[in-house]
C-alpha cells in the first residue's frame, strides 16, 4: 500500500515537472498568457530584447517554457499599467541592490520627464484643437473661414507665423458678440456617450466643465450601481460627509437644504487649504480617527483632499464599522491617493472616483453637485441660509 502512495506520490511530481518542462508554440504561448498579447508583439519583444530568444524546435519554430510565461505576464501586467516598453526593459533587467536600484531610479526620473514633455506638447496640441473645434453655432461661420485659412497658411515663414497670430485673434474677436454655449461646445469635444445614460453623461459633462479638460473623462470611474446608490440615500435625506471646509463650500447648499441633508465636516478647521494641511491634521489627532466610525450608516462620504481619510475610511468599512451608500473619493496625491482609488475600486462599496493623481476638492463636490440636480430642480430662493444645515 506504501509503495502504491509512493509510486502515485512520484506520478503526480513527474507530471508537474513536465508541466514546467512543456514547450510552447508562440501561438500556445500567446493563449497561456493572455492579457491580448499576440504573436506579432512577441516578435517584437524578441526584437527589442524584451523576452530572450527562444529554443527553436527541428522545424525552426520557437519553443517557450513556463519561465516565458511568467516573463510575459509580468510585460503584460506592466503594460496594463501605462508603462511604456522603455521602462519595462530596464525595471525588469535591473535588480534592487543599492547601485542598481539608485541607477534604476534616476533613469525612471528622466523618462517621467520626458513622458510630462510629451503631454505637454499634446495639450497645447489639443488645446489648438479645442480653441478650433469647440465652437458654437454662432462662431460656426468663422470657424469655417479659420479652417480653409489654415491649409493655405504658410506656417514656416515670419509671415506665415503673423498670419496665424491675426487668425487666432480673428477667433478670439468672435467671443465678444455673445456667450459661448459650452453645452453645445462640449458636444463637439466629448466622445461618444451614447453608452451611457442621461445622469452619467451630465455628471461627466459637469466634471469637464469644472476641470477644463476633456480628457478627464477617460479617467472617471463609476461602481455599476453609484448613481442610484447615491439618488436613494439622497431621497432618503441621507447625511452628507466631507473630509475638510473647501470641499464643504464647493456643495450647492440650496439643495442640500431642500433634499434636508444635513452636511458634516470631519476635519473642521478653516485654516485648512492645502491636501498637506488636511493630511498632517488628520495624521496628528486621534479623534479625527475616530469621528470617522460615527459616519450614519447609509452616508455619502465625498473626500476631495485627503489620501489618508480615504484610507482610513476604507478599513473601517473592511471591518464592518461604517456603511456608507456612497463615496465620492477624489483624493490629492502622487502615490497615496492613486493606491487610496484602487483601494477604493476593490472595496465592494459603491464610488465615484478618478484614477491615478487627477482629482481635488472642487471635482469631488461637483459630482455631488450633479447628483443632486437630477433629482430636484434649483430653488429660486436663499432659504439655506438660515437653515444651518452643516455640522462639524
Amino acid at each position: 500500500m506504501n509503495m502504491a502512495k509512493n509510486y502515485q506520490t512520484e506520478s503526480a511530481q513527474n507530471s508537474k515537472e513536465d508541466s514546467k518542462n512543456k514547450h510552447l508554440t508562440i501561438k500556445q504561448l500567446t493563449q497561456e498568457v493572455g492579457g491580448g498579447l499576440t504573436p506579432r508583439m512577441v516578435r517584437h519583444y524578441h526584437k527589442l530584447g524584451l523576452v530572450p530568444e527562444a529554443e527553436r524546435s527541428e522545424g525552426n519554430y520557437r519553443l517557450y517554457t513556463d519561465k516565458s510565461v511568467q516573463h510575459l505576464r509580468r510585460i503584460v501586467a506592466l503594460k496594463s499599467q501605462g508603462f511604456q516598453l522603455e521602462h519595462i526593459q530596464k525595471l525588469l533587467a535591473t535588480y534592487p541592490e543599492s547601485d542598481n536600484f539608485d541607477s534604476l531610479t534616476t533613469q525612471l526620473q528622466q523618462q517621467y520627464q520626458s513622458v510630462i514633455e510629451q503631454l505637454s506638447r499634446l495639450r497645447k496640441t489639443a488645446s489648438a484643437l479645442e480653441g478650433l473645434l469647440g465652437r458654437d453655432k454662432h462662431c460656426q461661420r468663422i470657424q469655417a473661414e479659420a479652417i480653409a485659412e489654415l491649409r493655405h497658411l504658410e506656417i514656416e515663414s515670419t509671415l506665415g507665423t503673423k498670419k496665424l497670430e491675426q487668425l487666432w485673434q480673428g477667433l478670439d474677436a468672435a467671443c465678444d458678440a455673445h456667450p459661448e454655449d459650452l453645452s453645445e461646445s462640449l458636444q463637439q469635444l466629448l466622445p461618444d456617450l451614447s453608452n451611457k445614460n442621461e445622469i452619467e453623461r451630465d455628471l461627466l459633462g459637469k466634471l469637464v466643465l469644472a476641470s477644463g479638460d476633456v480628457s478627464l473623462v477617460d479617467f472617471i470611474r463609476l461602481s455599476q450601481n453609484a448613481i442610484a446608490s447615491a439618488r436613494n440615500a439622497l431621497k432618503n435625506n441621507c447625511e452628507i460627509f466631507v473630509d475638510v471646509p473647501p470641499v464643504c463650500a464647493a456643495l450647492d447648499h440650496t439643495r442640500t437644504a431642500h433634499l434636508s441633508t444635513k452636511v458634516n465636516i470631519l476635519i473642521d478647521d478653516p485654516h485648512i487649504h492645502s491636501v498637506d494641511e488636511a493630511e498632517n491634521k488628520f495624521w496628528q489627532h486621534q479623534e479625527l480617527h475616530e469621528g470617522l466610525k460615527q459616519l450614519t450608516p447609509g452616508c455619502v462620504l465625498i473626500i476631495g483632499y485627503a489620501p489618508s481619510v480615504l484610507i482610513s475610511a476604507l478599513k473601517l468599512i473592511e471591518q464592518q464599522q461604517i456603511q456608507p451608500s456612497l463615496i465620492i473619493g477624489m483624493p490629492i496625491g502622487f502615490s497615496h491617493a492613486s493606491a487610496a482609488k484602487r483601494r477604493l475600486m476593490a472595496s465592494g462599496v459603491d464610488y465615484i472616483t478618478t484614477l491615478g493623481t487627477i482629482g481635488g476638492g472642487l471635482l469631488a463636490a461637483v459630482a455631488l453637485n450633479s447628483l443632486m440636480e437630477s433629482l430636484i430642480k434649483k430653488p429660486d430662493c436663499h432659504c439655506y441660509l438660515g437653515k444651518g444645515n452643516y455640522n462639524s
